[in-house]
């Protein structure tokens, strides 16, 4: 496929990464000449300096034949209007991304005639997770298949869950929810586990689950855990007002804290339902002395990636619930975990990988049948929804009488909207959408799958 990246930033850059050797044919745009070269030479594309919303920079990239241009430059307007420019030039696909809350809803409702494909709005999303996570005190991360009938999640289990010292076989046999499990982190070992693998604390277990279903499992599991009430979150972003907002709607008790006396008087216009302090949230006596000990939950979200560790860590010794970390920098994953920091968020890798699944979900009107994709495990694993669109050798069949490859497992079969967990009786018909968790990269198909 022939993909153009307009932007180098954070986000453009770990698109770039995530794309690189895939087998595209891929140019870069940027004004930033010395970014531009770097990258030549790291990732072998073809590159481009100048302003990507441009024609004759778009001419210069030959982008008439393009696929699919990506703008991500830091100009919502500039994004915009490069993608008119590209659809005018003869690109068949875009991707804007459009930050500013005031333009969300008019985009969206104007975007075909904007000639934008896709819209990503990394602090949007990123709130939307960390509302998910907030919303099912038990659940770390969460993941939609199925137009949101089947859930991939990830839990940590601790000392007073069930699953300790169980094998899949043995849990398989007392618990009345059934769900999968797909895949286990254990320290730095990543394990698609066999029906003998046995539960240890600090588990991070990554399961499929019907929908319906997932407040029965971890109740069963004494993962439950009580409806939190009370929110404290730090930070004066797009972000925090998008998160804030959300979870304000559902009648959560908000406390923000805004260094910036202009912003705190915004959000306190914007957001009527939450309660806006001025203030340093990384200061010691403010967080005291705003409750922060009676916080059900304590979300990080300044712009230094140290101040939301270290506050978090704070949180974490007052015995703060639930904490969540933004973290940016992909050299601080490693240290998490080691300091107790068990919940994170990066929105550039949250919306890589849904520029990511766009691809492969284009790619599945050339031949390949994906429909969603997601990473776990800091982007060791992939889950992918695929659609049985044709008549295989494994249709049909049960999946007991099947080989399937190594670190390879059919997490979740949906059957006429039925989101069915298999078993070894299990079939694929056809037409069936089929979720696959896997450590293999750069499976197009369901064939693939299959020794």
């Amino acid at each position: 496929m022939k993909i153009v990246i307009i932007g180098l930033g954070t986000i453009g850059k770990t698109v770039l990464k995530s794309l690189s050797g895939k087998g595209h044919h891929i140019t870069i745009i940027d004004e930033d000449k010395d970014k531009v070269e770097s990258l030549i030479e790291k990732y072998d594309v073809f590159g481009v300096v100048g302003n990507g919303a441009c024609i004759d920079i778009q001419n210069e990239a030959n982008m008439e034949d393009a696929d699919l241009a990506i703008v991500l430059t830091h100009s919502d307007e500039m994004n915009v209007f490069a993608c008119l420019v590209a659809k005018r030039v003869g690109v068949q696909n875009t991707i804007a991304r459009v930050r500013n809350p005031a333009y969300s809803k008019q985009i969206l409702d104007m975007k075909d005639e904007l000639g934008i494909s896709m819209i990503v709005n990394p602090e949007k999303e990123t709130a939307s997770e960390i509302f998910n996570v907030i919303n099912l005190p038990s659940v770390t991360k969460m993941e939609h298949f199925a137009k949101g009938r089947a859930l991939l999640v990830e839990i940590v289990l601790d000392r007073d869950c069930k699953l300790l010292g169980e094998t899949l076989f043995s849990m398989g046999k007392k618990l009345k929810t059934r769900v999968l499990i797909c895949a286990v982190q254990r320290g730095e070992e990543i394990i698609i586990p066999s029906g003998t693998f046995i539960f240890n604390e600090g588990d991070r277990v990554h399961f499929t689950s019907d929908a319906n279903s997932l407040r029965d499992f971890l109740a069963e599991i004494n993962l439950e855990k009580a409806p939190f009430k009370n929110i404290m979150i730090i930070g004066e972003g797009k972000i925090p007002f998008y998160l804030a907002k959300e979870l304000s709607e559902k009648k959560y008790n908000i406390k923000i804290v805004v260094p910036d006396k202009k912003i705190a008087e915004e959000f306190a216009e914007e957001l009527p339902r939450a309660t806006v302090v001025l203030g340093n949230g990384t200061q010691h006596d403010l967080l005291i002395e705003e409750g922060i000990e009676a916080m059900d939950a304590f979300v990080a979200l300044t712009d230094i990636d140290e101040e939301n560790m270290i506050v978090s860590m704070f949180a974490n010794k007052l015995n703060v619930k639930k904490t969540i970390t933004q973290i940016k920098s992909d050299d601080l994953y490693d240290m998490l975990k080691e300091l107790g920091i068990e919940n994170n968020v990066s929105p550039k890798n949250i919306v890589a990988n849904r520029i990511i699944s766009y691809i492969r979900a284009l790619a599945n009107k050339r031949g390949s049948n994906i429909l969603n994709l997601y990473r776990l495990v800091n982007n060791q694993v992939e889950a992918l929804e695929f659609s049985a669109k044709k008549k295989e050798r494994f249709i049909d069949k049960p999946l007991k009488t099947l080989t399937t490859k190594q670190n390879c497992l059919i997490a979740c079969i949906i059957h006429e909207n039925e989101v069915i967990i298999p078993d070894g009786n299990s079939t694929i018909s056809l037409g069936d959408n089929v979720i696959v968790v896997t450590t293999h990269k750069n499976f197009d198909d369901l064939t693939d799958v299959f020794d």
